[in-house]
């Protein structure tokens, strides 16, 4: 008997017990194409594909890919915006036994070499408009063996990817695929440093899906817009993949244009969004909004940041039929580890929410001891979402798991039903004047001013305070507002050290694909406000 139990097998019949156990995201398509075969799955501005052809596209891929010579565990990275294609690659290569690595499209030559390198991958595919980005980053790089462009022809001394759509075997390859397997190497934003290869395993994958499944409210009548990257996490594996396991319907669009968006809503009749609040806010703000007919809009999804109030109760009076969720988590934890469901909204407004149902989390001091309600500390989870590693990288993964834990960088704290509240990531919180400032609390009261449509909060260096607490702000279309009464208005609602010390105004805000803000260029961008503020011996 083995340890686990059983008789040792003959290899041939593990590998046969193996495949008729396998649970990968090359089986989640199969599945859903057996039972809705005719059911439109994705479509995009090129065209669309039911579950039967999508599913079809799937087994050409992988079969076209081994034919290539890749071999399970080979990493195939992808650069490409939105699209259809892009859908069939998750799958394709899954299907292969191959691991995916997803790209973000915004990044330069070298950082995409960087991740070509650092991931080992053998093999790149692009989007055509991507190309002069890609063939720099490809020079660099010593281990790939195949260059492919979204295309029907070559491009250059690029491969179409229409060629692999032509394979003349549709048969789904029978692959040996273990549920701790890669299945996809997430890289996380570089804020400190190189950006951290986040290894997930089909395991981790397929039971964040139940948690999303499960705790968001999906199921296969839904008709869901995707306008986020989908190189990201949240919407690859919130939203895309979770509905091609459920069998409901996809369209894709290549970026969250908020005209394209609320049109798409009305023409597709979409039942389902995702959305961080940014994006939210700026559908809000369109003139289309109250043009388009959104009455078939019934679940929101949102994450990246809270959602403020005031925001929650303008989406609650002028799409009263849409029920919320903010999905909480990380890259790490694939992504989504905790969720406030759409009865807790108001009720516990500015809550990330309770953990997911396959996910168990704590608030922790420095030392690992759990800490009691009411006590802000280090939000720490378990469960089978998680990472396997960090590629590479032994001495990260062993600070990031220490204790038996995972550990997010994040404080929180809990209150007594277990409702558990961000208050910032650690590297955020401002320390100023010896005390600790959450720019999320300021950002909360700064988004109730009337005129605020956006509000960033940083720290800035500062001779006297250490860091300065500033604030950058986006008025509303057609509405003014002073410095003064910004900081007047936060001096009503705030501890005096909370009040920003100084305000500056802005057309936008800089963010990432996700519409996340990117706080690290506003703290360079706002630096010379430090010259604004006096010492430590002035008031707010």
């Amino acid at each position: 008997m083995t340890a686990a139990g059983s008789s040792a097998l003959p290899p041939s019949t593990a590998v046969e017990v193996a495949l008729a156990r396998r649970q990968s995201l090359a089986d989640l398509l199969r599945r859903s194409a057996k039972r809705y075969p005719d059911k439109l799955a994705v479509a995009d501005r090129t065209g669309a594909r039911t579950y039967a052809e999508l599913d079809e596209d799937a087994s050409r891929i992988a079969n076209a890919l081994l034919a290539k010579g890749v071999r399970p565990g080979e990493r195939i990275a992808l650069l490409s915006r939105n699209s259809m294609d892009y859908a069939r690659t998750i799958f394709g290569v899954a299907r292969a036994g191959a691991v995916l690595v997803p790209i973000n499209f915004m990044l330069g030559a070298q950082e995409v070499a960087y991740i070509l390198e650092h991931s080992s991958a053998i093999g790149l595919i692009v989007e055509e408009s991507l190309l002069p980005v890609a063939q720099e980053a490809a020079k660099a790089s010593g281990t790939l063996r195949f260059r492919m462009v979204y295309a029907d022809q070559p491009v250059e001394d690029w491969e179409p990817f229409a060629s692999l759509l032509e394979h003349e075997d549709a048969t789904e390859p029978a692959i040996p695929i273990g549920p701790d397997d890669p299945a996809q190497i997430l890289y996380t934003s570089g804020t400190e440093s190189r950006p951290k290869g986040a290894v997930l395993s089909h395991l981790a994958l397929i039971s964040q899906y139940a948690s999303c499944i499960v705790d968001g409210g999906m199921e296969s009548s839904d008709v869901e817009l995707h306008a986020l990257p989908l190189f990201h996490c949240a919407q690859q594996h919130c939203f895309l993949v979770p509905d091609i396991y459920l069998g409901a319907t996809s369209h894709i669009l290549p970026g969250p244009d908020p005209a394209a968006v609320l049109e798409a809503i009305e023409r597709h009749k979409v039942t389902k969004f995702f959305a961080p609040p940014t994006v939210w806010i700026s559908l809000l703000r369109h003139p289309d909004f109250d043009r388009r007919d959104l009455s078939s809009l019934r679940k929101g999804y949102y994450g990246a940041s809270i959602m403020p109030v005031e925001v929650l109760r303008e989406i609650g009076e002028r799409l009263p039929n849409v029920r919320l969720w903010n999905f909480y988590g990380q890259t790490e934890m694939a992504p989504m580890a905790v969720l406030l469901r759409p009865e807790d909204q108001i009720r516990k407004a500015g809550a990330a929410g309770k953990p997911a149902l396959n996910v168990e989390t704590r608030i922790v001091d420095s030392d690992g001891n759990e800490l009691p309600p009411g006590e802000i500390g280090e939000i720490v989870h378990r469960s089978p979402h998680a990472i396997l590693e960090y590629l590479n990288d032994p001495e990260k993964t062993a600070e990031a798991f220490r204790g038996g834990w995972f550990h997010s960088g994040d404080l929180g704290v809990m209150d007594e039903e277990g409702y558990i509240t961000v208050v910032d990531r650690i590297k955020d919180m401002i320390k100023t004047g010896g005390e600790n400032v959450a720019s999320r609390e300021v950002e909360e009261v700064l988004y109730q001013h009337p005129a605020v449509a956006e509000a960033a909060v940083v720290g800035v260096r500062h001779p006297s305070w250490i860091e300065a607490v500033v604030a950058i702000i986006v008025p509303k279309p057609g509405m003014t507002v002073t410095e003064e009464e910004i900081r007047a208005h936060a001096r009503a609602h705030l501890a005096p050290f909370k009040v920003p010390k100084a305000v500056a105004f802005a057309d936008s805000l800089p963010k990432n694909p996700s519409g996340k803000i990117l706080k690290r260029e506003l703290r360079e961008m706002y630096a010379g406000l430090a010259d604004r503020i006096p010492g430590s011996g002035s008031r707010a």
